[in-house]
């Protein structure tokens, strides 16, 4: 091996050791920031490119309770799919009009990875619907993460998927919730397994992160 040709080995050796190392200094800087677990975290939410399926009323569904939980779950990468029943546009009751994806009716919930109910005083279109229900209960027994806020826990509560669990909701369905065998936390969000149940709009970002966090966790 001549002298030439060791010098050339000696200083490929040394770029491509000063690059692991650039690499290790980088991710002990992420992780003393606190960064490092959630950044990985985030990085293979977006890898995975899961959706989540979004179920507003036709019209007056809370507009902030579909745009926060929307707004932090697609910051993670996730892909938000928007359903509603017999529109193609949906009203909301501060004034948003937003683009419906699919009717309810044609949903098959194995495509998602969670099922998100949000509320406003529409969402008592889906209490006796059974093609929410149903959706509620598949969900449910296939292991997804299901989600309600405001009124919207009623349609959980009337699917029969609370019985024995830890569930808020709006005050004005609290009744309902216990009527049906959940145990009523009136708390701002509530988590019990799979489920996550939130009281109303002040709530709705909270509720995203707290789905956000069951969802990471399966």
């Amino acid at each position: 091996m001549s002298f030439e040709f060791k010098q050339k080995f000696l200083i490929l050796t040394s770029f491509f050791l000063l690059l692991a190392l650039s690499g290790c200094l980088l991710k002990e800087k992420i992780v003393e920031k606190g960064g490092g677990e959630g950044v990985e975290k985030n990085l293979k939410l977006k890898m995975k490119n899961e959706k989540i399926l979004m179920v507003v009323a036709p019209e007056n569904f809370r507009d902030e309770e579909y745009q926060k939980p929307k707004e932090v779950l697609e910051n993670a990468g996730y892909q938000v799919v928007t359903a509603s029943k017999g529109v193609s546009v949906a009203k909301g009751m501060l004034g948003a009009n937003i683009s419906v994806d699919q009717d309810v009716i044609s949903v098959n919930i194995s495509d998602y990875s969670a099922l998100v109910f949000v509320g406003g005083s529409g969402a008592s279109v889906y209490f006796n619907d059974q093609v929410a229900l149903n959706l509620a209960k598949e969900a449910i027994s296939q292991g997804k993460v299901v989600g309600a806020i405001c009124i919207a826990p009623s349609i959980l509560a009337n699917a029969g998927v609370l019985v024995g669990k830890s569930a808020t909701c709006f005050s004005s369905e609290a009744g309902n919730l216990k009527a049906k065998g959940a145990n009523y936390s009136g708390g701002s969000v509530t988590v019990d397994g799979e489920i996550v149940t939130a009281d109303g709009p002040g709530s709705a970002e909270e509720f995203g992160r707290k789905i956000l966090e069951v969802l990471g966790s399966n």
